[in-house]
């Protein structure tokens, strides 16, 4: 007789009909000298991993008679159901006298053609493990929560009820969600919009919309426009400069008259100027002829949209005054704005500017369809880019890997929204540039920061193959495609 053995799994044994099993039970003789006639190998007992009693007559059915073909699904009705008995099998034979049951001992995974597929186990949520695992959690979330509580109430301040007045610089969406969020921070709270389009000014004090960016979203009744600079900085507790950075200069130099060399300013513009590699913290004093006049930096992954929607959002604000950034954190943030604070303002400030280049070498990558293997590729090379510039110029690592950094630069790069990775995005499918600025209503920083890439990888010594590419792209002295031919044909280097 052909040593040949079947295993039923569990599933099939419960519907087995009862004429077969009785058809076995009338046979058992038979099987029980087969079982002490086998001589195939087995294994110690040692061994065993998992054993299990079944009644020797539904075990002897299902070891030694192959089941009916249409009781196993995985198989088709022609096909030969039996199979060798696995090696590592061990039947222990006991006087069935007194013990009317067959061990089977198993030291192999279920077999693929018969066994039934293993059912994930779920833990018994009524287990004392589970409920201590459960009670840790819980008290661990507890603790953090009187943590943070206690740590508000010791670091709650009156700056917000010492603020009367908030001047904005600039009428364009970030510096509209920018007015919006700190109008609603206080009602009694003046906050002054100083804008250029007078058409833009209309909207905003008549209609309580600013329709060219939102007209779908009502500023707060406390946030005016107004076209006179003097007017706007007048009594100015804080002011915030959402201004473009090439223009920033030239604009500041207008108002500094009207600038009083206590005011502290906010800047939420991110680039470099283009001839002098200038950041904003450079500029704004500089333009302003006080050297002292305070500075800090606002930046992190942000879009003007989701803040006039008041999505949650987390920004940081550097600066090298510490008291001055907590007192910015305190007016600024709000149950759906988290504000940390930072003192590397060159790590903030450089890390804003070039991931707008980056967020235009991402865009390129989507417009030429090359797919998300590269694109994630692409971006990897350009934070590593980024970081070997900021520390080169002084920033501070974990600034690069923070909001500044990754965050933004996560945002910019995979977003719909960014205007730097549209732009990319319009190149890399065939576009002109001077089309494409023509037919955007803001400004994409990275085209000009771009420019400033070459200089300072040369200034620093520091070899930026992405973001070179991208500022020759800009000037139009390098296609798309060759770029990307180029730097896959770059050297394969030990990554650093």
């Amino acid at each position: 007789m052909s040593r040949t053995r079947a295993i039923l799994p569990s599933q099939t044994q419960k519907i087995l009909p009862s004429f077969i099993i009785i058809n076995h039970i009338l046979l058992l003789p038979q099987r029980i000298e087969q079982f002490q006639s086998w001589e195939g190998p087995t294994i110690k007992t040692e061994e065993i991993n998992h054993s299990f009693t079944l009644s020797l007559s539904v075990t002897m059915a299902a070891l030694l008679e192959p089941p009916p073909p249409f009781l196993n699904p995985l198989l088709p009705p022609s096909s030969n159901p039996t199979r060798p008995l696995p090696h590592n099998l061990k039947f222990k034979r006991f006087n069935l006298s007194n013990n009317p049951t067959l061990l089977l001992t198993l030291h192999s995974q279920p077999t693929t053609c018969c066994a039934a597929t293993p059912q994930p186990e779920f833990p018994d949520p009524t287990s004392e493990p589970t409920r201590d695992r459960r009670r840790a959690v819980r008290l661990a979330w507890e603790k953090l929560v009187r943590w943070s509580r206690s740590l508000r109430s010791k670091n709650k301040t009156d700056v917000l009820e010492r603020t009367n007045k908030v001047v904005v610089l600039g009428g364009g969406s970030f510096a509209t969600a920018m007015a919006a969020h700190v109008a609603n921070r206080k009602d009694q709270m003046e906050v002054n919009m100083l804008v250029r389009d007078a058409q833009v000014c209309r909207s905003i004090n008549e209609n309580h919309y600013n329709g060219k960016y939102f007209p779908e979203h009502k500023l707060p009744e406390n946030v005016i426009a107004t076209t006179d600079a003097k007017a706007a900085l007048l009594n100015a507790d804080y002011c915030l400069h959402a201004v473009p950075v090439q223009f920033s200069a030239s604009f500041l130099e207008g108002i500094a008259e009207y600038v009083y060399p206590e005011l502290p300013f906010i800047s939420v513009s991110k680039g470099l100027e283009l001839n002098t590699l200038r950041t904003m913290s450079q500029i704004i004093p500089q333009a302003l002829k006080n050297p002292r006049q305070p500075f800090i930096a606002l930046s992190g992954p942000s879009f003007a949209l989701e803040l006039m929607n008041k999505l949650p959002t987390a920004m940081v604000v550097a600066s090298k005054d510490k008291k001055l950034a907590n007192a910015v954190q305190q007016l600024l943030a709000s149950s759906y704005l988290r504000i940390s604070t930072s003192s590397d303002v060159t790590g903030v400030e450089v890390t804003g500017a070039l991931k707008n280049v980056l967020a235009i070498a991402a865009g390129i990558v989507d417009g030429m369809n090359l797919g998300n293997n590269s694109k994630a590729a692409l971006v990897s090379q350009g934070c590593s880019e980024i970081r070997w510039l900021a520390t080169k110029m002084g920033a501070k690592p974990t600034t690069i890997t923070g909001l500044s950094g990754i965050g933004d630069i996560m945002l910019t790069c995979f977003v719909n929204l960014s205007r730097n990775r549209t732009v990319g995005v319009r190149l890399g499918s065939g576009e002109k540039l001077d089309d494409i600025l023509g037919s955007m209503n803001q400004v994409a920083e990275g085209v000009s920061t771009a420019g400033a890439v070459i200089a300072l990888a040369q200034k620093y010594n520091v070899k930026m193959p992405v973001l070179t590419a991208v500022a020759r792209i800009i000037d139009n002295e390098l296609t798309p495609k060759k770029a990307v031919f180029e730097l896959m044909s770059l050297p394969q280097v030990e990554e650093v």
